[in-house]
């Protein structure tokens, strides 16, 4: 049977938002606000975590229901070990354009000229895009692609996507919770805080920025992945129930033959919070390859900006991880 959150939100007490290390983060890291745009009200949003020598940083994009802030353990966690971590929070754009416009001189803004981005779902569909757009000029060094895609015709509302800008936010919002990435038939509890924790977010966004999201999402779009094929990519995706089908996945490896695959065991669709430390791991495996080079995103003066939250040993034994070359 699967639990819809949608169903028992009501009932739920969101063990993440209210968590010390949840409450540590907030209190101690800045949430910066950015505007790049001539349109004054096309905000940006983003924490900036780790040593400010670092040019090459990690930027991690969330998906549609996610804020800046669903990656702090990330952020905490990474920042705390050297390494520089921006997660960033996109405005309202209506189309790709917009948005690899604005994300190009949010680059130029924080003086980056290559980074390496984390997109989980559709922030990985915008890095791909991003990375496609820019590759006679890169400014992406790698990625990292959570549970991502690469055609956005998988999730059937390509034709009602350009109405999404006139529909009412709990009827965006009933769309987000009724799908797969709301449901689970896990009674894993990181994995149900995980997605109570991402429904508190979607509850914070408006309208415009629910619609313009979903719209980026389903309007008829693909990667073309052979601009794509000098880059450093990792596809971590999870073994249990996952929003998108194995049939979606395959074709993700098919598009990126030569990418390294990080398979966690377990996580459901956000397990950069319910397995952090499995996916930390494999981040810093990632990312390896660039130390001691101009695009490293790890620091050689080590900035210790806040403690490891937790120590993870006992919870990377239960949940172990794999990852294949």
């Amino acid at each position: 049977m699967q639990l819809n959150l949608l169903a028992v939100k009501s009932e739920r007490v969101c063990n993440i938002g209210l968590s010390s290390d949840y409450q540590t983060f907030r209190s101690n890291i800045s949430l910066k606000k950015i505007i790049v745009d001539d349109d004054s009200s096309k905000v940006w949003s983003l924490y900036d975590c780790g040593p400010k020598n670092v040019v090459s940083p990690l930027i991690c994009l969330p998906p549609v229901s996610g804020t800046a802030d669903v990656f702090f353990r990330q952020l905490m966690d990474l920042s705390s070990r050297g390494y520089r971590v921006i997660a960033a929070e996109y405005p309202v754009y209506w189309t790709l354009r917009e948005f690899i416009n604005g994300f190009c001189k949010l680059l130029d803004h924080l003086n980056l000229e290559r980074v390496h981005v984390l997109g989980a779902s559709l922030g990985g569909f915008l890095a791909q895009k991003f990375a496609e757009s820019t590759f006679q000029s890169r400014r992406i060094q790698s990625l990292i692609l959570v549970n991502s895609f690469a055609d956005t015709s998988v999730f059937n509302h390509t034709d009602s996507a350009v109405m999404f800008w006139m529909t009412p936010t709990p009827l965006l919002k009933k769309l987000v919770m009724g799908s797969s990435s709301m449901q689970t038939t896990s009674r894993d509890q990181s994995i149900l805080d995980a997605i109570e924790f991402m429904s508190d977010k979607l509850d914070t966004l408006s309208q415009p920025e629910l619609a313009s999201r979903l719209t980026l999402n389903c309007l008829n779009c693909y990667v073309e992945p052979q601009r794509l094929q000098k880059l450093d990519i990792t596809l971590l995706d999870v073994f249990d129930q996952c929003a998108l089908s194995q049939s979606v996945r395959d074709e993700l490896y098919k598009l990126y033959p030569e990418a390294r695959r990080a398979h966690l065991k377990s996580g459901g669709n956000f397990p950069y919070l319910s397995r952090w430390d499995d996916v930390n791991m494999h981040l810093i495996i990632h990312l390896r390859p660039f130390e001691n080079t101009k695009y490293t995103a790890l620091s050689d003066q080590i900035e210790v900006a806040t403690q490891v939250m937790v120590d993870s040993a006992d919870h990377s034994a239960q949940h172990t991880a794999h990852i294949v070359d």
